[in-house]
């Protein structure tokens, strides 16, 4: 078991039964508040650990971290240390706040430079992401996609149970939560027989994701394989991947989405450490046809995170649209990475792979509102009276997930985005 895992360990800081920031979480983020500049830090309960702080009172001596490393905008330069180097650091974490040392504890001075409560920073973008790729790994979202808008007998495309498919993204409109994010513009064409239209999107939705970030990959013409994968993986996120239906529909034949995804991408502002959520994985589903001999892999590489999306409208309660899971994947990460890297392709510390739309096999567990309203034939009723077919503006859409198992929750913080009218 990995020290900081240990679900008998307690912290000296007051964590509430239903937080999703226990000791054995320790995930990474940066922040800011009124007073002091962007830096690293963490997060126990309702308390923002200041990690440049910590450096600078000598509690990480003997880790191979600069100041630099921790006061700066990013995760990066901690990441750029890699595997061993993030896992002592979080090991060395969990040691300092556990209820049984008092190094930290016992200095109050001390304590007030170190600890801020939550609710006086700002969470910032966690992560300067160099390359952003999205997947689509979910064949319970496949196959909805597929059979609206293809044959329902042939949903998946031949490729699909064979490959993990994905596509190059969007890397600098990748947000944080709280980032209000207004209505995209685009091309449409509403009617088959007449031409093209221009205007905001009519079909705004949300697509529930997972996404991970890298450390330092190999040099261009290596890959990783499956084996490797879980070294070159620092943890993951919450992402919510942004679509406009109806002008994906027009332009994504024959390259694939472009303006209709790039608009934005929101991300909750903590990475959980592969660490961390090693207790939640679980098996995979068996994948038949046989895969090829470089996307098998040994172990365990799925995980049980329930997930949530609601939506809250202006001057009302938000109503809860979904609630799916991780463990629907069909392809997981070391597969996703290692299908990534196979040809040669480099990656490079702070790159961010997604998931895809995760959906469960009912419509309860479905990750868009395209499935959840079935291309708008199925309204969903709201708890303020209301009907959602597709998103609309001053909507906010909140996402939410956690692992929980032997009395112990790790959680990722919530991903929240207001939907502004187009200009």
């Amino acid at each position: 078991m990995i020290k900081a895992n240990d679900p008998a360990l307690k912290s000296w800081i007051e964590v509430s039964k239903d937080s999703d920031f226990p000791i054995q979480n320790i995930p990474f983020g940066v922040f800011k508040t009124n007073n002091i500049s962007e830096r690293v830090g963490t997060r126990i309960g309702d308390k923002v650990v200041d990690l440049n702080a910590l450096f600078v009172l000598g509690y990480l001596d003997n880790l191979p971290f600069q100041r630099e490393d921790f006061d700066t905008d990013s995760l990066n330069e901690i990441m750029k240390h890699g595997k061993a180097a993030t896992s002592d650091l979080r090991n060395r974490i969990s040691k300092l706040f556990n209820s049984e040392n008092t190094d930290l504890a016992g200095n109050a001075h001390h304590v007030e430079q170190v600890l801020f409560d939550v609710q006086n920073v700002e969470m910032c973008m966690p992560v300067k992401v160099g390359d952003y790729t999205d997947f689509y790994s979910s064949r319970d979202h496949a196959t909805n996609v597929g059979t609206m808008f293809r044959d329902p007998d042939n949903a998946l495309l031949p490729n699909w149970l064979h490959i993990p498919v994905g596509y190059h993204g969007r890397a600098s409109s990748i947000i944080p939560t709280g980032k209000s994010i207004k209505r995209p513009k685009g091309q449409q064409k509403p009617n088959e027989d007449e031409g093209p239209v221009f205007g905001p999107c009519k079909l705004l939705d949300f697509e529930l994701e997972m996404a991970f970030v890298t450390f330092d990959g190999k040099e261009l013409g290596d890959s990783i394989s499956t084996k490797e994968a879980k070294d070159y993986i620092f943890g993951m996120c919450i992402m919510n991947d942004w679509s406009a239906r109806d002008i994906q529909k027009w332009e994504y034949v024959p390259l694939g989405p472009f303006l209709a995804k790039s608009f934005a991408s929101s991300v909750s502002p903590w990475i959980v450490t592969m660490d961390a959520l090693e207790p939640f994985s679980i098996d995979g589903p068996d994948q038949d046809p046989k895969v090829l001999p470089y996307l098998e892999y040994e172990g365990k590489h799925h995980y049980d995170i329930d997930l949530e999306v609601s939506i809250k409208p202006e001057n009302s309660e938000e109503t809860t649209v979904c609630n799916s899971n991780y463990k629907y994947m069909y392809w997981n990460m070391v597969q996703q990475l290692a299908h990534h890297t196979v040809n040669g392709c480099n990656v490079r510390c702070g790159d961010m792979m997604a998931s895809g739309t995760i959906s469960g096999p009912e419509r309860s567990s479905f990750g868009s509102m395209l499935e959840i309203s079935w291309k708008g034939t199925k309204p969903f009723k709201m708890k303020d009276g209301s009907e959602r077919k597709f998103l609309q503006d001053n909507d906010t859409v909140i996402m939410r997930g956690h692992c929980e198992k032997d009395g112990v929750r790790i959680g990722f913080g919530e991903v929240s985005t207001k939907i502004l009218p187009a200009d």
